[in-house]
């Protein structure tokens, strides 16, 4: 196996071991719930094709479902934003150009467009999982403010993974 192979193997065992250790069991008033592991599915090469991509995305939401006993959320948001990356990294990342970005990061892009990439689709995933969570159009004010806080702070930890582990030469 390559070296990026290594690299994806590692990063998905390090989020995962964060996610599932820690971060499953920090509440922050009820609103808040960190999802870094999320981070895999968004820094995969940007040449990984349609198929393999929701199938890696749904594999990686049905862990976190599994290890933390959630009735499917996770694997749901995990896929549909697995379909919204393709269009956000097409937009967003290589701004229509064809180029294949190994690691979609902090500094193989420029930093306003991988924060913007990271915020739009951790709020499809949070909008979506807090929808199914809630189920019901009552607590629709409760779904955006959680959506809200929860993108924010799970942005911020993704940019702080992102100056701690990556270094410049890796993406």
């Amino acid at each position: 196996m390559n070296k990026t192979v290594w690299r994806i193997i590692g990063r998905f065992v390090l989020l995962m071991l964060v996610q599932l250790l820690v971060l499953n069991n920090v509440y922050l008033g009820g609103y808040v719930m960190p999802m870094l592991y999320l981070l895999f599915v968004l820094m995969l090469p940007t040449s990984i094709k349609r198929i393999p991509l929701l199938l890696v995305a749904f594999g990686t939401g049905l862990i976190v479902d599994i290890m933390s006993g959630a009735l499917g959320f996770h694997a749901l948001a995990c896929t549909v934003v697995a379909m919204m990356r393709i269009w956000f990294a097409d937009r967003i990342l290589t701004r229509g150009e064809n180029v294949v970005i190994e690691t979609p990061g902090i500094y193989s892009v420029t930093p306003q467009y991988f924060i913007s990439y990271v915020m739009l689709l951790y709020a499809v995933f949070y909008l979506v999982f807090y929808s199914l969570e809630v189920f019901s159009f009552r607590g629709l004010g409760g779904v955006l403010l959680a959506t809200v806080c929860s993108t924010i702070v799970s942005t911020i930890l993704v940019v702080l993974y992102q100056l701690i582990f990556l270094k410049k030469e890796e993406t």
